[in-house]
């Protein structure tokens, strides 16, 4: 636990990879600088709105399925897992992200919403998807050769 000396807020807005908090209903209710970095964003942007905004649009009805899900039993299956999803960025881009998820309940043991991490991960992405197309074309000239 930080002891509350004021520290608190600083690492939420200081930390390096995005936060986002959301209430119950999925409205975004907090939202770090480096949100706003990920998903081109401001704060005053984001803050209100639902998460539908970082999410693509063909994605949407599966996330709620599993967010309410997770809201109602009060944990996620993927707690303290990274998982790479798609999102999109303010000017319509997809991209990857890394995302680990936390359902938060206040002292009295109530859910409030979720809280999630995300790193963007769309150069990685990119360059292991190229990696293995040249992986394949390799195994094709391998096993179409006569060695």
């Amino acid at each position: 636990m930080v002891h509350d000396d004021g520290v608190a807020p600083m690492l939420f807005e200081q930390a390096p990879d995005a936060v986002v908090f959301a209430d119950r209903e999925g409205m975004i209710r907090a939202w770090n600088e480096a949100a706003e970095r990920v998903f081109g964003h401001t704060p005053s942007e984001a803050i209100g709105r639902s998460l539908d905004l970082i999410i693509p649009e063909q994605f949407r009805e599966a996330h709620w399925r599993g967010y309410n899900h997770a809201l109602a039993a009060g944990d996620t299956k993927y707690r303290g897992q990274a998982m790479p999803t798609r999102s999109v960025r303010r000017d319509g881009t997809t991209i990857y992200v890394e995302l680990t998820f936390a359902i938060i309940h206040a002292p009295g043991g109530e859910v409030i919403g979720a809280l999630a991490h995300a790193r963007d991960i769309t150069e990685r992405w990119a360059q292991e998807r190229e990696q293995r197309r040249e992986l394949r074309a390799l195994r094709e000239q391998v096993s179409g050769s006569d060695a």
